[in-house]
């Protein structure tokens, strides 16, 4: 997620890239065959501009509010998963008591693993989400044979809510959770679930084709008309204002295609590791760890 102090300005110019250079060239052509090689067909002055840009505006609006819907959804989604996970820690910091004095040890040593277990799990989603292994992340927090138990996995972060269910189910039975406790954090799981089905339902179910290629494509053709239409009313100005109204809608339309994946590992995505990093703190503060790591902090105005 790009997270800028200040406004840049290059940047924003670099946004569009190489379109913009092209339709900038192609501005100083029209006008030079307008201008020096007098071909006075290639003006096209009857053109209604403003109709076909105000139809065309709409459409890419519409597109970019439904690419923003979903990325605006996606980090809803994580907050829920944020929200979650601080609520499992604590439910099993402060609410699972050893059955006999004897077992205040054990009960410790499962609280560790169950919080480890919650941290893994954020950051096999992330890795699962952007589709990379998740083996590094998981090495801190789970043994070897934990780990060598979820290579074969498909769906990594499911395996780990499994073995988080089983954990739960243990405590029970063995007295240090009574049966509303269970309930509680077993309904924390569930919600756990449903917001990983909705990442995995944005990340699986990709805007509709023809909601990249039309608008796209009545952007270019509109970008093409522009200095056509304007060649005869602005002459040699004809590259300043085609190619200003013309950086607008290729910029409207490539900040709708950037948004509508919103976990890619991109710098236009959900910020997944600054999210999970700050789960990771909060759950090991909630443990009574020292060592943390260190919070994400924006990289070259990109935080991740």
């Amino acid at each position: 997620m790009i997270a800028p102090r200040s406004r840049q300005v290059w940047r924003m110019m670099q946004y569009v890239g190489r379109p913009l250079l092209v339709l900038v060239v192609y501005d100083l052509g029209v006008v030079a065959a307008y201008q020096y090689m007098h071909w006075s067909w290639v003006a096209l002055p009857h053109i209604p501009l403003a109709l076909f840009g105000s139809a065309i505006g709409i459409v890419v609006a519409f597109r970019n509010q439904s690419s923003y819907a979903r990325w605006w959804e996606a980090r809803t989604l994580w907050g829920a998963i944020v929200n979650n996970s601080r609520s499992w820690g604590r439910l099993v910091v402060t609410a699972m008591l050893p059955a006999r004095a004897e077992e205040a040890a054990e009960l410790r040593a499962m609280q560790q693993r169950m919080v480890h277990h919650q941290i893994a799990y954020v950051h096999a989603l992330r890795q699962h989400l952007r589709k990379l292994d998740p083996w590094e992340e998981l090495k801190p927090l789970l043994t070897e044979a934990e780990i060598d138990a979820l290579r074969g996995q498909k769906n990594v972060p499911l395996a780990i809510q499994t073995a988080m269910g089983t954990m739960l189910r243990e405590c029970q039975l063995r007295g240090w959770i009574d049966a509303l406790q269970w309930r509680a954090m077993d309904g924390n799981l569930d919600d756990l679930i449903d917001a990983q089905g909705g990442a995995e339902r944005i990340k699986n179910t990709p805007m509709p084709k023809q909601y990249d290629y039309f608008p796209q494509l009545f952007v270019q053709i509109y970008c093409v008309l522009l200095p056509l239409a304007l060649v005869t009313s602005m002459g040699w100005f004809t590259p300043l204002g085609s190619t200003l109204v013309g950086f607008i809608f290729l910029a409207l339309d490539k900040i709708g295609r950037d948004l509508e994946d919103p976990f890619e590992n991109t710098i236009y995505d959900v910020p997944l590791t600054s999210i999970t990093t700050t789960i990771d703190i909060n759950l090991r503060q909630l443990l009574g760890e020292t060592e943390l790591p260190e919070a994400t902090t924006p990289i070259d105005g990109v935080l991740w």
